[in-house]
């Protein structure tokens, strides 16, 4: 557990850095840009490998229950990361659905991270999927805020942020999103994860 929790903070606070801005800058400008998106991307990854060997060791070591989620949530966690990857294959294609969304790759995260909350009772998912419901959370408001700040918001309304006319890149979006999402569920998930995510695999 302790990995884990130590490559969450790693991972997530590495990212929640970069939402302040000014000692963001400050520090760029103290190291240069080069060596910052360097020690950015180093920590990032050192990050997500901490979180998915602590994860491991934990469920190797005996999952700590803490409520048992009903059937049901499976399907529902199943029907909710679909949505997930349309949203992130959105964030690729601009679109209605990205303009809608704004920030697909967060909204993405969101999904995602609720989809596993319900379906999963146990005390390491919770910290995992808790934790980056939470960062995904506040990336958005920091995100609105910086949007609305002032001098921002010319920037925000100036932009070609008016989805394009026409739905091409929302179907492509939608197809590709759902065509990943499926390959991943029915026979990426229980190769890399570990564990069956369609309904009747073991």
């Amino acid at each position: 557990m302790l990995l884990l929790i130590l490559g969450l903070v790693l991972f997530l606070g590495t990212h929640a850095f970069s939402m302040a801005r000014s000692k963001r800058a400050k520090v760029i400008g103290e190291v240069g840009e080069g060596r910052y998106k360097l020690a950015y991307t180093l920590s990032s990854l050192l990050g997500l490998v901490l979180i998915a060997y602590g994860f491991h060791l934990y469920r190797e070591a005996g999952y700590i229950a803490v409520w048992n989620p009903p059937v049901w949530t499976r399907h529902l966690s199943l029907l909710l990361t679909a949505l997930a990857f349309v949203a992130l294959a959105s964030a690729y294609l601009p679109g209605h659905i990205r303009a809608r969304a704004k920030h697909p790759m967060l909204l993405a995260v969101k999904i995602w991270a609720t989809a596993h909350l319900l379906a999963n009772g146990d005390l390491g998912s919770i910290l995992l999927f808790g934790s980056f419901l939470a960062w995904a959370v506040i990336a958005r408001i920091s995100a609105k805020r910086r949007a609305l700040a002032p001098g921002a918001v010319a920037a925000q309304h100036a932009g070609p942020a008016v989805a394009p006319a026409g739905w091409r890149n929302d179907a492509l979006a939608v197809v590709i999103g759902l065509g990943v999402w499926f390959v991943f569920a029915r026979y990426l998930h229980p190769l890399l994860i570990g564990v069956a995510a369609w309904p009747g695999q073991a």
